[in-house]
């Protein structure tokens, strides 16, 4: 699983308080496990127009719609391994393209620097960053993720994301974990992928 680097999923999203997510997670005891990596911290950096293009499409909820954002497990450093995923959103279908490479190699990449190995999914990031004229950095989430996979089928995935924060400052994964609360600390974001 952790080697995936293409996705195609359903992802249905649910805001429950702690105390639903804990009932919750006793009851999926029985037909689910805890992912290998149990609770990380998960940060994505996310791109965008000066204008903000990406981002006020997606809040059209149109029939189609991407983003292009860098992720990392915990804060990186220049050598930690970091993806970049290229999520394209079709008919409430989620599509994901992701590579790996360190932290530093993805600044060249993306800034137009350097090229990488040409697949197929270079290709679609490659035109991505052509298409959206001047993207670049533009806000960082962070959060704490505890993932569940079910006992007879990995594919469907159940996720708990708390101590949701953002910011748009500071827009580098190397630079920690921190910013403004999405949400009260009563909340946990649960999402449904299948």
């Amino acid at each position: 699983m952790a080697d995936q680097m293409i996705f195609k999923r359903c992802e249905i999203k649910y805001m429950l308080d702690v105390t639903q997510a804990e009932l919750l997670k006793k009851l999926m005891n029985q037909y689910m496990v805890a992912d290998e990596h149990g609770v990380s911290t998960i940060c994505s950096l996310y791109f965008d127009t000066p204008d903000h293009l990406l981002i006020r499409r997606s809040m059209e909820h149109p029939v189609y719609k991407e983003k292009l954002r860098l992720r990392s497990y915990g804060t990186a450093d220049k050598d930690t391994t970091v993806f970049v995923e290229l999520k394209k959103k079709y008919e409430s279908v989620v599509y994901k393209r992701r590579i790996a490479m360190s932290e530093a190699e993805t600044e060249r990449y993306l800034s137009g620097h350097e090229k990488v190995k040409d697949t197929q999914i270079t290709r679609e990031i490659d035109y991505c960053l052509k298409n959206y004229k001047d993207l670049a950095p533009a806000v960082l989430l962070s959060y704490e993720r505890e993932a569940f996979y079910a006992k007879d089928d990995h594919e469907l995935r159940v996720t708990f994301d708390r101590n949701i924060l953002w910011r748009d400052y500071d827009l580098s994964l190397c630079k920690g974990i921190y910013g403004e609360a999405v949400l009260d600390k009563n909340k946990v974001l649960m999402v449904v992928k299948c």
